[in-house]
């Protein structure tokens, strides 16, 4: 990808931070929210986490292609909790196991992850936006 500038990864992570903290506390705090955001935010910060998490890791890359890559791994760890193995329901039974990995399959998480990403690549658009040198037509 050369010509391509790098994501500046302090504001990178910074948004992966955030994003962490908001969907620690969308799980720690449901009272406090509305139903729909209580059951539902958990699961879209979580696709926008792993879309940050790729933009660090691949900062040159374009978003449309981290957008496919998080959707990838998004769908390819739903669909692993119709696989129940011992070694991988004790991963999952731990407190970090069931954030990363989750504990069981459900169509509407794919729908959170879908909007997650979505978000996280608008996001990610503007911000390379704002970033280009504007180019003066004559």
């Amino acid at each position: 990808m050369t010509g391509r500038s790098a994501r500046p990864r302090a504001l990178y992570l910074g948004l992966l931070v955030l994003t962490i903290a908001a969907g620690l506390g969308s799980r720690q705090y449901p009272d406090g929210q509305p139903l729909l955001l209580a059951h539902y935010a958990g699961d879209t910060l979580w696709a926008a986490v792993v879309f940050w998490l790729l933009a660090l890791l691949a900062p040159r890359q374009r978003t449309m292609s981290l957008a496919a890559g998080t959707t990838a791994i998004a769908c390819t760890v739903e669909v692993s909790q119709l696989y129940r193995a011992p070694w991988l329901d004790g991963l999952r039974s731990s407190q970090v196991g069931a954030l990363v990995l989750g504990q069981g399959f459900q169509w509407s998480d794919l729908v959170c992850y879908a909007i997650g990403v979505g978000l996280a690549a608008a996001l990610d658009a503007v911000l390379q936006a704002r970033r280009l040198p504007s180019t003066v037509v004559r």
